[in-house]
C-alpha cells in the first residue's frame, strides 16, 4: 500500500506526521491555488448519432435514465451522483441524407442525418426531434453550456447533391456562390433555438477538414484554410448583425499536429497560426463573435505514452507561441489507435476499468500539460461493439450483452441500457471541475509514472475550494493523507463503485486499485484546519 500525503495550499507543511506516514513510500502532493494555469469551459459529449433515434423512439423512462446518467448533478438518497453532470453537450446540425435514405450513399442509416432546411430554402423545425429531446433534457438537468456543429452543408447545397465529397476533393464540397447561404442556414438555426429558450453558446462550423470525406460512410466535407476563413468571417458578420452570443469555436482539426504546424502542406494545416496569428492574412482573432480557442481531436497521438506527453507539450508551446492568449480545447476524442495498445485498441466495447483509466490518462495529459480548457468524448451513445460510447445499447439477448450495430434495427426503438466505468470516470472530472474554476499548481514526489503511477491534478472554483481528482494507475490501495484532520467528501469510480459518496478521514482515505477517486476540499474546513493549529 503507498502512502500520499496532501499538503493542501500549502498551509499545513509545518504538521507534524506520525513516524508511520513518514515511509519512504510516501508521495507528496501538494496543492498551491497561488498558481494558476487555464480557466475551464466544460467536460462534455456529442449526440451524434444514436440519439436522433433514442430521444425520438424509446420509451420515455429509458430516455430519461440517459439523460440522468449524462446530465443530472443531483444526488440519491446515500449522497451518490445519480450522473456525471456533462456541462457542454454537443448538437448535431445534420445535411439531410435521412431525407435521401438509400439515395444519400450512406449504408448505415444511424450515420444519415435530418435537415432543418429544406430545398427551396423554407424550414421545418420539427426535424431532428431526438436531437431535440436530449436538448431539452439536458437544460432541464443545467447543463450550462450547449454547441451545435455540422459536419457538412445541406444536401441541396453541395456540389455533388450528396452529404459526403467528391473523390479525391479537398475542397468544401459546396455549390460555387453559395457559401454565404450556408453561413445563413447555421445562423438560422442558432437564432430558431435561442428563440426557444435552447441557447447555443457556441457554434462549432466545421469538423476534421484535413480529411477528404469521399467515402459514403457518413456526412462530412473537407475544407481549405481559405474557405474555413471565409466562412467564418460570414458567420461572425451574420451573428453580430443578428444581436446572437454565439461564439464560433474553430478548428476540430483531425489531429492535434494539424492545429500546431505545417503536416502535409496542402492548405488545411496550421490552423493556430492561419487563423489566430495576428501576423496571418487569415487572422479571425477581431471578428466579432470568434472564441479565442483553437480545438483539435486527439485521435493518433495517445499512445505510446511517451509519445502522449511529448505532443502535448509541443502543442502547449506552439500555441503559446502563436498567441499566449490562445486557449485550447480537446473537442473530440474515442478509442481507434490498435490493436498495440493497453486496451486492444478500439474494437469491441469495454464496460470496465482498463478503458477508462486509458482514458482518465488522456484527460489528465490534456488538462495538465496541454492546458485544456475544455475535454469532450466523441459520442454520448453507442450501439455498436466499440469502444466510443459512455453508455451503451443492445437487445439484451444475451443476458448481459446483446446484438449491436446497424443492422440490429430494433435498437431504433427500445432496447438495453448499459452504463460504462468510462462513464463515471469522466464524471470524476465533469461532475466537479465545472466551467469557472481554475486549474492550480499540484504536484506529487517523486514523481510518477503514466505507465502504473498515481497522476493528480487539482482546480479551484470561485469560493476558493478546490477538487482534487487522483488517477490510481497501479495494481495497488493507495492510502491518501490529506494532511489535516477532518472529514471529506471522496467520490470514488472502481470495478465496484461508480462515482461512490465516502466521508472519510482526511488522513487516511483509501483510493483503491485501479480508480480515480475526487476529493473535494471545502474552504472552511481547510481554514478550520489552518487556524486549529
Amino acid at each position: 500500500m503507498r502512502l500520499i500525503t496532501l499538503l493542501a495550499y500549502g498551509l499545513l507543511s509545518g504538521l507534524q506526521l506520525p513516524a508511520s506516514v513518514l515511509a519512504a513510500d510516501v508521495l507528496q502532493v501538494r496543492v498551491d491555488p497561488a498558481i494558476t494555469y487555464q480557466t475551464i469551459d466544460g467536460f462534455g459529449a456529442s449526440d451524434a448519432w444514436q440519439c436522433q433515434f433514442v430521444g425520438k423512439n424509446w420509451p420515455l423512462e429509458k430516455r430519461e435514465r440517459i439523460a440522468d446518467l449524462l446530465f443530472s448533478r443531483e444526488l440519491d438518497a446515500q449522497g451518490n451522483p445519480k450522473g456525471i453532470g456533462l456541462s457542454i453537450w454537443r448538437c448535431y446540425i445534420s445535411a439531410g441524407t435521412a431525407e435521401q435514405g438509400e439515395a444519400s450513399d450512406i449504408v448505415n442509416p444511424w450515420r444519415r442525418g435530418e435537415c432543418f432546411q429544406n430545398p427551396d430554402g423554407s424550414y421545418d423545425w420539427s426535424k431532428q426531434a431526438g436531437q431535440q429531446w436530449f436538448l431539452k433534457a439536458a437544460r432541464r438537468r443545467g447543463v450550462e453550456k450547449l454547441l451545435a456543429f455540422p459536419n457538412s452543408p445541406p444536401v441541396h447545397l453541395t456540389r455533388n447533391g450528396k452529404g459526403y465529397a467528391p473523390k479525391g476533393e479537398t475542397c468544401l464540397n459546396i455549390c460555387p456562390g453559395k457559401l454565404e447561404d450556408y453561413a445563413m442556414f447555421l445562423v438560422d438555426v442558432m437564432q430558431h433555438f435561442d428563440q426557444q429558450g435552447l441557447h447555443f453558446d457556441y457554434l462549432s462550423p466545421f469538423n476534421e477538414p484535413q480529411w477528404n470525406w469521399d467515402d459514403p460512410g457518413q456526412e462530412g466535407t473537407p475544407a481549405l484554410n481559405v474557405e474555413l476563413y471565409a466562412l467564418v468571417c460570414y458567420l461572425s458578420r451574420e451573428l453580430s448583425q443578428r444581436k446572437l452570443s454565439a461564439q464560433l469555436v474553430l478548428g476540430e482539426a483531425g489531429t492535434i499536429g494539424h492545429a500546431l504546424k505545417v503536416m502535409d502542406n496542402d492548405g488545411r494545416d496550421d490552423q493556430a497560426r492561419v487563423f489566430f496569428s495576428p501576423e496571418s492574412p487569415f487572422y479571425v482573432g477581431a471578428l466579432p463573435n470568434v472564441a479565442r480557442t483553437i480545438s483539435a481531436h486527439d485521435y493518433h497521438s495517445v499512445w505510446p505514452l511517451d509519445k502522449l506527453v511529448e505532443y502535448r507539450h509541443l502543442l502547449r508551446g506552439a500555441l503559446t507561441a502563436v498567441n499566449p492568449e490562445l486557449g485550447y480545447w480537446q473537442s473530440e476524442y474515442c478509442i481507434l489507435e490498435g490493436p498495440n495498445n493497453e486496451v486492444g485498441g478500439g474494437g469491441k466495447r469495454d464496460l470496465g476499468m482498463d478503458t477508462a483509466l486509458y482514458i482518465a490518462r488522456i484527460i489528465h495529459a490534456d488538462m495538465t500539460v496541454a492546458c485544456a480548457k475544455s475535454w469532450q468524448w466523441w459520442t454520448a451513445l453507442s450501439q455498436v461493439d466499440f469502444k466510443d460510447g459512455l453508455v451503451y445499447l443492445d437487445d439484451g439477448s444475451q443476458g448481459s450483452s446483446g446484438r449491436m450495430g446497424p443492422e440490429t434495427l430494433s435498437l431504433m426503438n427500445d432496447g438495453v441500457v448499459r452504463e460504462s466505468k468510462l462513464l463515471w470516470t469522466l464524471g470524476n472530472y465533469a461532475r466537479f471541475v465545472r466551467p469557472g474554476m481554475v486549474r492550480v499548481k499540484c504536484s506529487i514526489e517523486p514523481e510518477q509514472s503514466y505507465a502504473n503511477g498515481v497522476l493528480s491534478s487539482a482546480y479551484k472554483g470561485s469560493g476558493g475550494d478546490v477538487t482534487v481528482v487522483l488517477v490510481n494507475l497501479g495494481q495497488e490501495e493507495a492510502c491518501c493523507n490529506l494532511g489535516f484532520s477532518q472529514q471529506v467528501d471522496v467520490f470514488t469510480t472502481s470495478s465496484t463503485a461508480n462515482l461512490q459518496k465516502s466521508r472519510q478521514n482526511s488522513g487516511n482515505i483509501a483510493l483503491p486499485a485501479r480508480a480515480v477517486g475526487t476529493c473535494v476540499l471545502r474552504l472552511p474546513l481547510l481554514q478550520q484546519s489552518s487556524a486549529a493549529k
